[in-house]
């Protein structure tokens, strides 16, 4: 039995491979020294599990003086929850590895869990080129596949960042300010979240108040939030201006996910036959497919093929798998 954790700066997941998948919020940059107890709690109520196998994102946080006091820190409260359990952490090169083997290549550990995701994802694209389209609460993950292998440009986030395959922007915490400009203002009244709270794409959550101002994840909240973002109140704004504003920020990211996935796409060697759509935010990347020159593509989803829950927690899935098959 083994359990998959990817640890994130706002959210902690996990997948047992007895089939139960877990994603809690967690806010790393404002507490690091809770994280033991998170990671504790986030275990509580699964199975038994005889392997941990780690990824991580956490690392960026401010709270840390660089990434490898980020990914040390983290290795740290994994270590704390283990038990007897043995802990392989994942790297960027494909690899798992000891906890003291992580530490001392800690730049390889740093934000890989994309490929562990990427090298699942290929085996429901196994000929000729692909693309998986991750679209997370902060990230979008643009990754290249052919013959249902990971052909990516980078494999950091700086090198991520620069080919396109990794884009700043997601469909819970981006603040509206970064995608939208000029066009309102330049503060954390918003983010996506309240965008697609009001156009129905994300459920109400009354008990989350992991938002711009702290309030609730309602509709009626995200309605406020978004008519501050317009120098307004919800006496000085009308419906119709704040659900307009909610649909051009959906235009914009539509635009920016489509831009990745056609540049990325045209540096295969041919058009790909498939594409994969994967997170909380699928229905961003499926509608980009739509509105762009792939929309041919054939798309598969992953939450169609594993369930919603685990689609959302893609990437532990994908370690726990991986450890499975590898013996880690």
């Amino acid at each position: 039995m083994i359990l998959g954790l990817d640890i994130g700066g706002a959210n902690l997941k996990a997948y047992h491979t007895a089939g139960v998948a877990r994603h809690v919020p967690f806010r790393l940059w404002e507490k690091p020294g809770e994280l033991p107890a998170a990671l504790a709690a986030l275990q509580a109520d699964l199975p038994a599990a005889d392997v941990l196998a780690v990824t991580m994102t956490g690392e960026l946080c401010d709270c840390f003086e660089s990434k490898r006091a980020g990914v040390t820190a983290i290795l740290d409260a994994v270590e704390w929850t283990r038990g007897g359990r043995t802990v392989r952490v994942w790297r960027n090169d494909g690899r798992f590895v000891t906890p003291e083997e992580a530490r001392a290549t800690a730049l390889q550990v740093a934000a890989a869990n994309w490929l562990a995701l990427a090298t699942v994802a290929g085996r429901f694209a196994p000929a000729g080129p692909a693309l998986l389209i991750d679209v997370g609460s902060t990230t979008t993950d643009v990754i290249p596949l052919h013959q249902g292998k990971p052909v990516p440009k980078g494999r950091t986030d700086p090198e991520r960042m620069k080919s396109l395959e990794l884009v700043y922007t997601g469909v819970r915490r981006t603040p509206l300010c970064a995608v939208l400009g000029s066009h309102v203002a330049a503060e954390l009244f918003a983010t996506t979240l309240d965008a697609y709270l009001v156009m129905g794409a994300i459920a109400e959550e009354p008990g989350n108040r992991d938002t711009a101002d702290g309030r609730p994840a309602t509709r009626a909240a995200a309605h406020a939030r978004l008519a501050r973002m317009l120098g307004a109140d919800l006496d000085t704004s009308t419906l119709d201006q704040r659900r307009n504003l909610a649909n051009l920020l959906l235009l914009k990211q539509v635009y920016l996910v489509r831009t990745a996935m056609e540049l990325i796409a045209g540096k295969l060697p041919a058009p790909p036959q498939t594409i994969i759509l994967a997170g909380e935010g699928e229905f961003l990347a499926r509608l980009a497919v739509k509105e762009s020159a792939l929309n041919s593509c054939r798309p598969v989803s992953l939450a169609e093929q594993l369930a919603p829950p685990v689609s959302r927690t893609a990437c532990a899935y994908a370690v726990a798998v991986l450890a499975s098959e590898q013996g880690a």
